[in-house]
């Protein structure tokens, strides 16, 4: 459910690693051509009905797109940019096309621009409407399904769609070389400050310059400053886009979630564990033997290792009947969450993960991400714009505050609040929380997912869930959330009086 644009340094006791790759375009509706020789291909696939998916290798290879750029030669174009965007992922390439409508000087620098991302994206079908994304949605569904728990489904009348990695970059990439957009591959090691410009070093030797930097290269990004702990929840999840001889699912409906537990009947320990730090199945079938399918723990903190991911995932599995023939691709993804916002202002912007939109109660991101690159162009436009007078301190600070406006920062205090509170919530309170949240009225609850709701509707929505909730449900709310209230009340009244 979350949506990784680069994986953060993960603690200590995990390896975040990115082994997801690229669909073909064939997919969906039809599936992979299979063709098994009589030999080794064959005991391969049989074997793997009964043993575990997790030993079965990604099949799909790295892809980059076939299109011409406008390539930055730093050794003839000695001349200062406007903005210079580091990382070439949907937050930054929604960005520099963006700005360079306006005729705006805009450069993107990325160690390799036209490779396709290799992260999954799933975002609700309206939302890329809003966008004019809609034909960058390589399959959807008309409804969501929830399984609340063994007795109870709840069926959602909102459309789901998979974002095609290979249709968003492409039309992302042709816009920007059609706007000017020049491209620089190259890894950005350094950058450095003057008080009207910044200088970036790459580690091809090159230097480049430019009244604004933009960082959108993701959470491990060594560039943005924080004055506060990073007291991050951890979503963390293992997925795979398998070939497989049944599954049980709808090929009308996506899986939203599945907090059944019920497939840990005979496995007393990894129940046990799964009470107090639950996890669910989050599932895209595409056909009938083909599903992409991911463990995910929504959030945690302490976070969970892959390895309980996927002995929870492979138990799932086996109870549900689902056996894999074949792995296409897999995905490892650790998403921060919540923590406190960067800085602000400072000498670099940002956007993306690195600037704290990842939604903080879900994982969502990427929809919003490319709604505010819009906000954000705009900002930029009035400093850099024809008239190209506001630069330095003055444009750092229109920048963030663009970015991060005062009601903006307390929605996402309230954000925040609610994954704290999920933070204390085992397996019966989730459930018993998301029963009420999918019962509300759907403006209430889509705009929730979709971080489009005001302080004041986002207490509207806390009081109606609350009236909503099963007794069990608001003895939780009353035990476990004084804490992360009273922790929230007095950020957002610190945030007002600053």
């Amino acid at each position: 459910m979350g949506t990784l644009l680069w994986p953060p340094p993960p603690p200590p006791s995990v390896i975040s690693v990115s082994g997801k790759r690229p669909l073909s375009t064939t997919f969906p509706p039809g599936l992979p051509e299979t063709r098994h020789s009589r030999g080794k291909a064959r005991s391969k696939i049989l074997s793997s009905k009964f043993e575990s998916f997790i030993n079965l290798k990604p099949e799909s290879k790295p892809e980059s797109l076939n299109l011409d750029l406008r390539w930055l030669d730093p050794s003839t174009n000695k001349s200062s940019m406007d903005v210079i965007i580091i990382g070439a992922g949907p937050a930054g390439l929604r960005l520099a096309e963006q700005v360079s409508r306006f005729g705006i000087h805009v450069c993107c620098v990325d160690p390799s621009p036209l490779s396709i991302w290799p992260n999954n994206y799933g975002v609700w079908v309206d939302e890329f409407q809003d966008l004019g994304l809609e034909d960058c949605l390589d399959k959807t569904w008309p409804m969501t399904r929830i399984y609340i728990d063994e007795h109870k489904t709840k069926y959602l009348d909102r459309p789901y769609g998979r974002v095609s990695r290979k249709r968003l970059k492409t039309k992302l990439l042709e816009t920007c070389a059609a706007n000017g957009v020049q491209f620089h591959k190259a890894k950005v090691w350094k950058v450095k400050h003057q008080e009207f410009e910044s200088l970036v070093e790459c580690d091809d030797g090159s230097n480049l310059r430019a009244s604004l930097i933009v960082d959108a290269s993701g959470f491990s990004s060594t560039f943005i400053d924080y004055d506060k702990p990073r007291n991050h929840g951890y979503q963390i999840a293992h997925g795979v886009l398998a070939e497989v001889d049944y599954h049980p699912f709808d090929l009308d409906q996506m899986v939203l979630m599945d907090w059944r537990d019920s497939h840990l009947g005979n496995e007393p320990y990894i129940r046990e564990e799964n009470s107090r730090l639950p996890t669910f199945l989050y599932a895209m079938p595409f056909s009938s033997n083909l599903v992409f399918l991911e463990e995910t723990s929504l959030v945690s903190r302490p976070v969970l290792s892959y390895k309980e991911i996927k002995k929870r995932m492979a138990a799932r599995l086996r109870h549900l009947g689902i056996r894999v023939r074949r792995v296409i691709e897999d995905e490892k993804c650790l998403i921060p969450m919540g923590g406190p916002l960067p800085k602000i202002p400072q000498r670099v912007a940002a956007i993306g993960g690195t600037a704290g939109l990842v939604h903080p109660s879900t994982g969502y991101m990427v929809a919003r991400t490319m709604a505010i690159a819009s906000v954000l162009s705009q900002t930029i436009l009035e400093c850099l714009g024809s008239t190209r007078m506001i630069r330095g301190k003055q444009l750092h600070e229109r920048v963030w505050t663009g970015l991060w406006s005062s009601e903006r920062r307390r929605v996402r205090e309230f954000y925040s609040f609610g994954m704290e509170t999920l933070l204390k919530l085992d397996l019966n309170g989730t459930r018993g929380f998301f029963d009420g949240f999918f019962d509300l009225d759907p403006y209430y609850w889509h705009g929730f997912l979709s971080s489009r709701l005001s302080l004041r509707e986002l207490g509207l929505l806390s009081l109606s869930l609350f009236r909503r909730a099963s007794n069990t449900c608001k003895l939780d709310i009353v035990t476990k959330c004084p804490a992360p209230l009273v922790k929230m009340m007095g950020n957002i009244v610190l945030d007002t009086v600053l």
